[in-house]
């Protein structure tokens, strides 16, 4: 199936749609795989952590996008997170069809007007552009759980920035392992109600099941998991690993990894459309 725009995927959805990190391979493969099994879209994201993490955007971005198009069920890939430009522009050049410029460690008016720019790049290549105003509670330590975004500040932002869609802070935190972060339902719904584009959840690795459906019934559109799946991953190796300590071939427990992910992606997918 060709690579589809992630602006299709959440106009299109009835409910959330699931956004979930890619740091290898087996990562791409088991969120499509779990996806497929939900018979739901789905969309594979590529932060700038990760890109670092490889040393280069271009082989795990040809990689995600390869296990987009084999798949029986719609998938976007996406940027997440990118704080540089010149990765932005890489990006699209790659064929990666939305982007999430980060500038929200800076002042807000620069913040504002770099935004404003990058967006502007992106619109005249029909690229979906996400941001974010001011750093979600957690984030590199910069803001504590209890970080809110303010209505009117978003309405604004989102004005001057022309942007199509906004991380906002509701309570959660990024890289949370263990699930117990508590959502401002109301402000969601304000949020909602105020803002004219879709709504994003960054840090949704720690909201427990109930409130993310919640979260979508008042208004949240496109909700972002990776610390989640990091953690099934790398507890079915270490399961695997302590079974059979003389296990050497990765592929025997990088599979059992690569399925408890796929599993998880289903089980939030379902989740997410309430």
């Amino acid at each position: 199936m060709p690579v589809v725009g992630i602006g299709d995927i959440v106009r299109d959805a009835p409910a959330g749609v699931g956004a979930f990190n890619v740091i290898q391979l087996e990562h791409a493969e088991a969120i499509v795989a779990g996806a497929e099994a939900a018979g739901a879209p789905v969309v594979l994201q590529i932060s700038e952590n990760c890109v670092r993490y490889h040393g280069a955007l271009a082989p795990i971005a040809a990689a995600s996008l390869a296990v987009a198009r084999a798949s029986s069920v719609s998938v976007a890939v996406h940027l997440d997170h990118a704080t540089d430009r010149a990765l932005v522009e890489e990006a699209v050049e790659l064929g990666i069809g939305s982007v999430m410029f980060d500038a929200s460690a800076l002042p807000d008016e620069e913040n504002t007007a770099l935004t404003a720019e990058v967006a502007a790049w992106c619109r005249r290549r029909d690229v979906w552009v996400e941001a974010e105003l001011g750093e979600i509670g957690g984030k590199d330590g910069a803001h504590a759980p209890g970080a809110r975004t303010r209505p009117h500040e978003a309405v604004d932002y989102v004005a001057r920035t022309g942007v199509d869609a906004l991380a906002v802070a509701v309570g959660s935190s990024h890289a949370m392992t263990t699930r117990d972060a508590v959502l401002d339902l109301a402000l969601i719904a304000e949020l909602h109600a105020a803002v004219p584009v879709p709504l994003v959840l960054h840090g949704s690795s720690g909201v427990p099941d109930e409130t993310l459906r919640a979260a979508v019934r008042r208004g949240m559109k496109k909700v972002n998991v990776a610390t989640h799946l990091n953690r099934a991953f790398t507890r079915a190796i270490r399961d695997r690993l302590a079974a059979d300590e003389k296990l050497v071939d990765p592929r025997k427990y990088m599979r059992e990894a690569r399925t408890a992910v796929a599993a998880e992606v289903t089980h939030l997918l379902g989740v997410l459309a309430g």
